[in-house]
């Protein structure tokens, strides 16, 4: 059963009781309750959302990933469950113990999938994708020529139609901050699943920023990035585009979680597949697998 994403951008209280959400709106005072168990995100998007310590307790034991957001509404803070998985202490054994030319091999991959997805956004978009199928083929062990950056290179020109003139940048114009707010929801998946797995999401495979507590996260989320590309390609190759983070704009991007993908050849959804990405990570840390399974993008073109 694939957990519910629940966002709250109006004033509210929220409680827990009898294992259940309750929500109490203060604008209709309508009053709704939610299984716990049946949650995977919450985020907060607003200053005068009210949230009891046993909730959040209750959350986090559930490993719910628990999202707050700035006064701009774009995520910020991510809470997550501290011990995840019964096997935890074993799985943090292997993790720590992964050699480096193990981690190399995991980030080939790793690299070799993500390139491949934006391949198949190209070619969904009519747009030149052989370069990238060249550069996927190409990968060595820990990406040692860069692959990714030159992939990307080419990428970032051509994903999105002519009229955007778009540059990729984490502060620039739209629709970076569509890609901005769909990442941070993926990332928030992805490091919600690691500690399911049993994984440190500080403990990265390829990123070893010392300042940042997800590098794990943020190497595992790579492959998905082509995932959220899509749905933002989808919300702006539109006669009248906006480039405003409205309701519904929030809405496509908070439906990232359910979204069908492909992952070896059966349909899935992608909060899933993330699922099925950790945990075949956590073998490969243990010896049990040698290869991480990700998603496929579809690339049937668009007519």
């Amino acid at each position: 059963m694939i957990k519910r994403t629940l966002y709250f951008g109006n004033p509210a209280y929220l409680k827990t009781r009898n294992e259940q959400l309750v929500i109490e709106m203060h604008d209709s005072g309508e009053t709704k309750t939610i299984p716990i168990e049946d949650i995977g995100l919450l985020i907060l998007d607003h200053q005068q959302i009210t949230i009891t310590h046993s909730l959040i307790a209750n959350l986090l034991e559930r490993n719910v990933a628990l999202i707050t957001c700035n006064n701009a509404h774009h995520p910020t803070g991510l809470m997550l469950n501290l011990d995840g998985h019964s096997l935890q202490s074993q799985k943090f054994k292997a993790q720590l113990d992964a050699t480096i030319p193990l981690k190399k091999q995991l980030w080939q991959q790793t690299v070799v999938c993500k390139i491949s997805n934006q391949s198949a956004l190209l070619r969904k978009n009519n747009k030149k994708y052989q370069l990238l199928d060249n550069y996927a083929k190409e990968v060595k062990s820990g990406d040692s020529e860069n692959h990714e950056a030159r992939a990307a290179a080419h990428y970032w020109k051509n994903v999105f139609p002519d009229f955007v003139q778009f540059r990729r940048d984490r502060y620039g114009l739209p629709p970076n901050n569509f890609l901005n707010y769909g990442y941070a929801i993926l990332r928030a998946l992805v490091a919600r699943s690691l500690v399911g797995s049993g994984l440190l999401p500080t403990l990265g495979i390829h990123h070893q920023n010392q300042y940042n507590a997800y590098c794990l996260a943020d190497d595992i989320m790579e492959p998905y990035r082509p995932f959220v590309d899509m749905v933002v390609c989808d919300m702006i190759n539109v006669d009248e585009p906006t480039f405003e983070i409205s309701v519904a704009a929030k809405r496509q991007l908070l439906s990232l979680p359910a979204m069908d993908v492909y992952v070896e050849n059966q349909k899935s959804p992608l909060m899933n597949a993330v699922q099925r990405t950790t945990a075949s990570l956590a073998k490969c840390f243990e010896g049990k697998a040698r290869k991480i399974i990700f998603p496929l993008l579809q690339y049937k073109a668009n007519v």
